[in-house]
C-alpha cells in the first residue's frame, strides 16, 4: 500500500522580512508565509498524507514570537489525523515547542524514529556535542523504507550534513532543511536526499520557485517537488550599454522582466553608458513598481569619462585623472573602475560606490 509524505523545510514564521520591502509589504508578507504554511497543510490532509515532515527552521529567529507559535499549534490542532514530524534547525530556539499534542512529533540529540507501516522516518538535531557520534550510531533496518531527517548544509566536517557518512546507512530518502531552493541528488545506490527549499521567499536574493517535495511511498520513495508559493521572485538583466540617454536606458530596462502584478523583480542593470546614470536605478524602479508586487533594480552601470579631456584640467579632478592614466600597475579595465569609483568621490556621490 501506498503512503503519502510531505517534506518542507525553512519555513521562517516570524521573519522580519524588512530588507527592501516597506513596512506595509513586510507585514503583508509575514501574513503570506503563515497563509502558505496553512495551505500546505490543508494539501496534506486533502492528497491523504500520513505526515508532514519538517526539516528544520520552522521558525525565524531563537526567540519565537507567541503569535507565530501560537499559529504553528492552531494549524497542528486543525489536522488531528495528520502528524507534523518536526527537528528543529539553527533558527528554531529551544522554547520551539512548549505544547503537548498527539500529532506533534520531534527530535532530541539522539536519534528518534516513527514507524507508518513499512516506514521509519528517524532523525537527530545536529550540533557540536553530537555530531562525531552521530553517523556511527544510526542503525536503520534494512528491510524497511527509511526515511532520515537531517538539518544543515553538505559538508565533509564541522557540524553539517556529511553525505559520505550516511552512505550505507539503509537509507532510502535523506530529507534535509537549510538551503533555500530545491535541490536533489544520490545518497548511495539505494537512497536519495533532497533540500525541500522554502515554501516562500523571504527576499529578493531566493529567486525561482519554492515549494515541497512530496514522497509517495510504496516498495520504494517517489519524490516530486511542488511549487506552493504565493509569489515568486524573478531576476533580470538589462545591459543598457547602447542607450544614447537615461530616458532610454528606462525604456529598454521596461522590456526586459514581463510584467507579473504577483510576483517580485530583482533587475540588475549593467553597460557602460556616455550620460549620468547616477539616479538610473531609482528611476528603473519607480518605472516598473506599478507592475509587480515589489521590485528591487541594482545597477553596475558605469559612467564613460573622457579621459584625455578630464587630463587636461588643472584641478584635483585632473591630476587624478593624469595619476591613474600613467600608472602601469593596472589593466585598462581596473583604471576605468578606479578612475569611476575616483570621480564619484571628487563629485561628492561617494556614497554610491
Amino acid at each position: 500500500m501506498q503512503q503519502i509524505f510531505i517534506h518542507c523545510a525553512d519555513i521562517h514564521l516570524g521573519s522580519p522580512l524588512s530588507a527592501r520591502l516597506s513596512p506595509a509589504k513586510a507585514a503583508e508578507r509575514r501574513r503570506e508565509m503563515c497563509a502558505t504554511f496553512g495551505r500546505m497543510a490543508d494539501y496534506a490532509e486533502e492528497c491523504g498524507a500520513r505526515a508532514v515532515l519538517i526539516s528544520g527552521d520552522l521558525f525565524d529567529a531563537d526567540i519565537t514570537l507567541k503569535k507565530d507559535k501560537d499559529y504553528f499549534y492552531s494549524v497542528v490542532e486543525s489536522h488531528p489525523a495528520l502528524d507534523f514530524i518536526y527537528l528543529r534547525g539553527n533558527h528554531d530556539g529551544k522554547q520551539s515547542y512548549d505544547r503537548p499534542l498527539e500529532n506533534l512529533k520531534t527530535f532530541g540529540e539522539s536519534w528518534s524514529c516513527f514507524n507508518y507501516g513499512n516506514v521509519t522516518v528517524a532523525g537527530l538535531e545536529l550540533n557540536e556535542r553530537n555530531v562525531m557520534a552521530a553517523y556511527s550510531t544510526l542503525r536503520l533496518d534494512p528491510s524497511r523504507i527509511n526515511i532520515v531527517m537531517l538539518h544543515g548544509p553538505l559538508t565533509s566536517g564541522g557540524d553539517g550534513v556529511n553525505l559520505t557518512a550516511l552512505r550505507a546507512k539503509n537509507i532510502d530518502y535523506l530529507a534535509l532543511g537549510h538551503i533555500h531552493s530545491f535541490q536533489s541528488g544520490r545518497v548511495d545506490e539505494r537512497g536519495i536526499y533532497a533540500y525541500s527549499g522554502c515554501l516562500e521567499p523571504r527576499g529578493f536574493d531566493e529567486p525561482g520557485p519554492k515549494g515541497f517535495v512530496q514522497l509517495t511511498v510504496g516498495s520504494s520513495v517517489d519524490a516530486r517537488f511542488v511549487p506552493f508559493a504565493l509569489r515568486t521572485v524573478v531576476q533580470a538583466e538589462c545591459d543598457v550599454s547602447g542607450c544614447e540617454n537615461a530616458y532610454a536606458a528606462v525604456r529598454a530596462a521596461m522590456k526586459v522582466a514581463p510584467r507579473s502584478p504577483e510576483d517580485m523583480l530583482r533587475l540588475t542593470l549593467s553597460g557602460d553608458v556616455d550620460f549620468d546614470s547616477s539616479s538610473l536605478a531609482a528611476d528603473v524602479q519607480k518605472e516598473l513598481e506599478p507592475y509587480f508586487y515589489a521590485v528591487h533594480v541594482r545597477s553596475n552601470v558605469r559612467t564613460k569619462t573622457d579621459v584625455e579631456y578630464l587630463a587636461t584640467e588643472p584641478s584635483l579632478r585632473g591630476a587624478f585623472v593624469r595619476a591613474v592614466t600613467a600608472d602601469d600597475k593596472y589593466p585598462q579595465d581596473i583604471k576605468q573602475l578606479i578612475l569611476s569609483a575616483g570621480l564619484k568621490a571628487l563629485a561628492g556621490r561617494g556614497n554610491e560606490l
